[in-house]
């Protein structure tokens, strides 16, 4: 016989899982400093490359002027201060990286045992409807031994 509110819970798992999968399973797949790691790593090679894209895109843009004054100390100057410009915004977007890492990884925790709460409400379910069916069990046998 189906109970109704097993199969509420089990659906309302399903759906849970479903839509927390991503949050739930980088919990279940890192430590929270490997998580980090990664996603700063990440940070720092996708800063640097679009970081470098667009330098290199205001080289070309400027290439004329560039070229024609060929002033080294000048160019040297530009280029620490353009260093010292990606050096500011990585740190920037490394420190924004760190709290959305860390923001996510809690948030997985929490989704995580909530997740793991409810999955253990259904076994108590079933193991409640098991005990039941054995104690029926043991009551007819008991009847049909006493002659009831």
């Amino acid at each position: 016989m189906l109970n109704e509110d097993k199969i509420k819970l089990m659906a309302n798992i399903s759906m849970f899982e479903n839509h927390q999968k991503k949050y739930i399973s980088l919990v279940t797949r890192y430590f929270k400093s490997d998580y980090i790691s990664r996603n700063l790593l990440r940070a720092f090679f996708g800063y640097t490359l679009c970081w470098a894209l667009g330098f290199l895109l205001v080289i070309l843009y400027r290439a004329e002027g560039i070229f024609a004054s060929m002033d080294f100390a000048a160019l040297q100057e530009q280029a620490v201060r353009y260093g010292k410009y990606y050096v500011a915004g990585l740190v920037c977007y490394l420190l924004i990286a760190l709290i959305v890492s860390v923001r996510r990884y809690n948030r997985g925790l929490k989704e995580q045992k909530i997740y793991i709460a409810k999955l253990r409400r259904l076994e108590k379910r079933y193991e409640f409807q098991n005990r039941t069916k054995e104690l029926g069990k043991e009551v007819r046998r008991h009847d049909r031994n006493a002659g009831i």
